[in-house]
């Protein structure tokens, strides 16, 4: 398919193996990885490539479960370019794509800006917008203030709070549409007083997560309690990981998946785990929850690409 793909300054790799990429070293290859030099190029690319051909950009991959089949198309992955981080007026911060989420924080705390919640969130801002990531009752919909993205054709947006449509967990991009830089604006603080509070985070996620295994946090997505914005409502507080312990899941595996002992809404891959194993592990456990309780679960990792 390469020969077909519009020229570029950036790179091209067929059958490129995801596994390597993934948070979770499971997946398929991708029919084409193409990695973009810039902006310029990426854009270049969108306004040439044929509208039969699909694309789907990716990040560090952090949330996401690439099936073993792999994914057609060309996968988008913005590395150098996409990376810069920028400290503006008035406590705002403009990230590329594919700045970490603890790259932003610290930088963030460096010049006053409590971004902490951002520290512990593994992954790149461009998914934590898209996700709507967040923890300890922050979510990136409570900082956010636009986004640089593309449209299929190539087109240059400015996607403000409104056109994200943030839910919990969530967003409602248009189809196609690649999220580039990321404006986000946090309160003043003292950069001490930020960093120790982004170290707090870090030894109270370590001593309740499974944070040196192979996991993509949070597996499904907390059945009741929460606003659109993903606020919690005291009345109807209701985990993920409560209805998995009652149901009898908490160290459920199939193959070399595994739901953690620490954390019951961790899945993790315990060693030579495919992407199937991880799958399946989380249906079962949906449909072992709903059994015991009637409560639904939703996946909050996303799964793609084909199966084998």
């Amino acid at each position: 398919m390469i020969e077909g793909l519009p020229e570029v300054r950036g790179t091209y790799t067929a059958d490129r193996p995801l596994a390597d990429l993934s948070w979770l070293k499971v997946g398929g290859p991708a029919e084409v990885l193409f990695q973009p030099a810039d902006l310029d190029d990426l854009q270049s690319f969108l306004r040439r490539l044929p509208n039969e051909i699909d694309i789907f950009p990716i990040g560090v991959c952090s949330n996401l479960i690439i099936r073993d089949g792999g994914i057609k198309g060309v996968v988008i992955r913005m590395g150098r370019g996409f990376n810069g981080i920028e400290i503006l007026e008035g406590n705002r911060v403009r990230a590329g794509v594919a700045a970490l989420d603890a790259h932003v924080a610290r930088k963030a705390a460096q010049a006053g800006i409590d971004l902490a919640f951002l520290r512990t969130i593994p992954g790149a801002i461009g998914g934590a917008a898209k996700m709507n990531a967040g923890c300890y009752g922050v979510y990136t919909a409570d900082v956010f203030v636009e986004a640089q993205a593309l449209t299929r054709s190539g087109e240059i947006v400015t996607l403000t709070k409104d056109d994200m449509g943030f839910a919990y967990r969530s967003t409602d991009l248009p189809e196609g549409m690649v999220i580039t830089s990321v404006l986000l604006e946090g309160p003043s603080g003292d950069p001490e007083a930020i960093e120790a509070k982004m170290a707090d985070a870090l030894e109270k996620r370590a001593q309740t997560q499974p944070v040196k295994e192979r996991s993509c946090g949070s597996t499904f997505r907390n059945p009741a309690g929460f606003s659109s914005t993903g606020k919690t409502d005291d009345v109807h507080d209701l985990k993920a990981w409560k209805v998995i312990d009652d149901a009898g899941m908490r160290g459920a595996t199939v193959g070399g998946a595994q739901m953690s002992e620490m954390h019951s809404n961790f899945m993790i891959n315990k060693g030579g785990a495919t992407a199937a194993d991880l799958e399946n592990l989380g249906e079962k456990v949906i449909k072992k929850v709903f059994e015991n309780s009637g409560i639904q679960l939703e996946w909050e990792i996303m799964r793609v690409g084909k199966p084998t």
